[in-house]
């Protein structure tokens, strides 16, 4: 389900979900072979996945394990050329993995979560911070100094509890569990996600 609260977001429709994931899966093929994202031509695509927008492309292995997930906090280009480096990307510049090899393939699923621009939230504490963030529909950033990390709304499906969840982005960003400052900002989005079925 796309997110509603963004002004400006339309959903995308199935077939241009579809056009999105055999991009995704071009790019990697392309990868493969080239070293390198497929190059995107704008005049080959819709004129609606010309609109600039951030995503995230993760991958997964047969089991549902991570297998990479690489993707823009903002936007910097059109959503087919976002979709189309962010694939690539994840299969072979994940610094977690190594590079994706032809025989994994097959067994390969694509996700793809296209984001809305992030909002900065607004707090007197932790435990008003934590009563704000809604679970299952936030993403959040958290940015303190040179302290940077995000989990996108699915990550909810893992860590349920808010608590936990913002916890958990601490660490990923470098700080510890207990890390309070005057000069962290925090930032929402949604996102409109989907996979090959």
């Amino acid at each position: 389900m796309g997110p509603m609260s963004s002004p400006d977001w339309t959903p995308l429709a199935e077939g241009d979900r579809r056009l999105l994931l055999r991009l995704a899966r071009d790019s990697i093929h392309y990868g493969l072979d080239e070293g390198r994202a497929l190059p995107v031509r704008l005049g080959d695509h819709p004129e609606r996945l010309h609109a600039k927008r951030a995503t995230f492309v993760t991958l997964l292995q047969q089991q549902g394990q991570l297998r990479g997930c690489i993707g823009h906090l903002e936007v910097i280009q059109s959503l087919v050329e976002d979709v189309a480096e962010n694939a690539w990307s994840a299969a072979f510049r994940d610094p977690r993995f190594p590079p994706l090899t032809a025989a994994e393939l097959p067994g390969l699923g694509i996700h793809i979560s296209v984001l809305t621009p992030p909002q900065p939230m607004h707090f007197t504490s932790e435990a008003d911070l934590l009563r704000q963030i809604r679970p299952g529909v936030d993403g959040l950033i958290l940015q303190d100094g040179w302290a940077r990390g995000t989990f996108l709304p699915s990550v909810w499906e893992s860590l349920p509890r808010v608590a936990d969840f913002w916890t958990q982005l601490k660490h990923k960003a470098g700080l510890p569990a207990h890390h309070w400052s005057a000069d962290l900002r925090v930032f929402r989005y949604e996102t409109e996600s989907f996979s090959e079925q």
